[in-house]
């Protein structure tokens, strides 16, 4: 259950409704997912918040699909099971195969059972490893 309300169109102020048709133009949807009608009790963190995910998530010199690959590692990283779960769909959409998510998933605990066995240790960092 959210801990603020979900903004419908109805009760979006016309500042909200300008970021909700952004993100419906960029997307391609008609749908406004639940996180950003969560951020809307907040207009200028929704408006923000939006404006910073275009700009990561754009163009650049990573392919979509890593980015997508790269949100879903560290939202299980975070443990947010809503970032997983809509990063996951975003990827698939941008051609992800199910070799390639079990890969990821793959790399994911290797990481996670790594980083949590030096960390346990306190393996001191190789002097080649650092700048």
């Amino acid at each position: 259950m959210a801990t603020v309300p979900l903004i419908s169109d109805d009760q979006a102020s016309t500042e909200v409704l300008a970021v909700f048709d952004d993100i419906r133009a960029v997307r391609g949807t008609d749908e406004v997912n639940n996180f950003w009608r969560a951020l809307a009790n907040d207009p200028a963190l929704l408006s923000a918040t939006w404006s910073r995910l275009k700009e990561v998530m754009g163009p650049g010199a990573l392919d979509p699909l890593v980015k997508e690959m790269l949100y879903i590692a560290v939202s299980v990283a975070n443990g947010c099971e809503y970032c997983i779960h809509s990063h996951t769909a975003a990827a698939k959409t941008k051609g992800m195969s199910p070799a390639q998510h079990g890969e990821l998933l793959s790399v994911i605990g290797m990481a996670m059972q790594t980083n949590g066995l030096v960390t346990a240790m306190q393996v001191p960092v190789d002097g080649v490893f650092e700048v």
